[in-house]
């Protein structure tokens, strides 16, 4: 039997393995993908897909000519780099200060309480965030008043304390969570890099900036390079549940503007020619930042 054949049976039950998730993305990412056709048609729900008039890229010109359109993109762009900004490097702090813990019972307790938050909904964590900064009885607000005599504050109707509120509430819902790939990078870095470097007299927080940091970029890079792609979308439930009508001028961003217009007022055609714009450029972004990445740090997706 040749080599080749060998080979190929030795590897049918990771075909096999494989072939549930290629069958699902194939019929729930794929196939779908047909209704892109919409974004070009005026699509009415009683002609369908291919029964609407053609619409060419009149609804391309009309949202990229809508004052509304570029004031949500802003939004939307401001918010995710804020999110990059801190949401992206709070993790990598988090692991970097947990490995510091000496203690292994207390540094499993401390790492199994961050991971917490990450398995609520967005429902509950409106909810509690509500709750908090509520003018009534709010925590926040009952320690302002009897530690500083601060009159209640409505945090949530204040515009310039919406975006921090939104980035606050994502990191602690997920900063255990996106740290633990950077937990198993530490525990897999070998013991003698530490010894060596205390023997050269480094001490801990320089070992944290030449021996641990140094292993752990390649995976910042590669989630970076995730998290770089997604700035032109951001996550709708937690926008959605934070928001009202009092902040809308700075929260509403991308999904929730396609959430009200598509389905509110049912415009499909046109939140699909914004959906599908947004894709492609998050899709040219991904490319030029994978190359730009592979080129300074040899390091990218593919």
């Amino acid at each position: 039997m040749s080599k080749r054949k060998v080979r190929t049976r030795s590897l049918i039950t990771l075909y096999l393995l494989l072939a549930p998730t290629l069958i699902s993305l194939f019929f729930f990412n794929y196939i779908p993908m047909y209704g892109v056709i919409v974004a070009f048609k005026d699509y009415s729900v009683y002609k369908g897909v291919f029964g609407s008039d053609w619409a060419g890229l009149k609804y391309f010109a009309y949202f990229l000519n809508d004052a509304k359109f570029w004031s949500v993109m802003k939004n939307t762009l401001i918010l995710n780099f804020y999110d990059l900004l801190f949401g992206f490097t709070a993790p990598i702090l988090f692991a970097l200060l947990a490995n510091e813990i000496f203690a292994r019972g207390f540094k499993r307790i401390v790492q199994t309480i961050s991971y917490l938050p990450h398995f609520l909904s967005w429902i509950v964590v409106a909810g509690l965030v509500h709750q908090m900064l509520s003018p009534a009885d709010g925590l926040l607000n009952m320690f302002l008043k009897s530690a500083f005599g601060i009159d209640p504050i409505y945090f949530m109707a204040e515009k310039e304390m919406f975006r921090a509120i939104a980035v606050i509430a994502q990191i602690w819902k997920s900063v255990g969570w996106s740290a633990i790939l950077y937990f198993a990078i530490i525990a897999g870095i070998d013991s003698s890099l530490y010894e060596a470097a205390m023997i050269d007299g480094a001490s801990r927080f320089r070992q944290a900036i030449h021996v641990t940091l140094p292993a752990m970029v390649p995976m910042i890079t590669l989630l970076f390079l995730l998290q770089l792609a997604n700035i032109f979308g951001i996550g709708f439930e937690r926008v959605f549940l934070l928001q009202n009508p009092l902040v809308y001028d700075v929260s509403e961003v991308i999904s929730t503007y396609i959430y009200r217009v598509g389905l509110e007022q049912s415009q499909y055609s046109l939140t699909t020619a914004i959906g599908l714009t947004q894709s492609v450029m998050a899709f040219v972004l991904l490319v030029v930042s994978n190359r730009v990445s592979k080129k300074l740090s040899g390091t990218g997706l593919y």
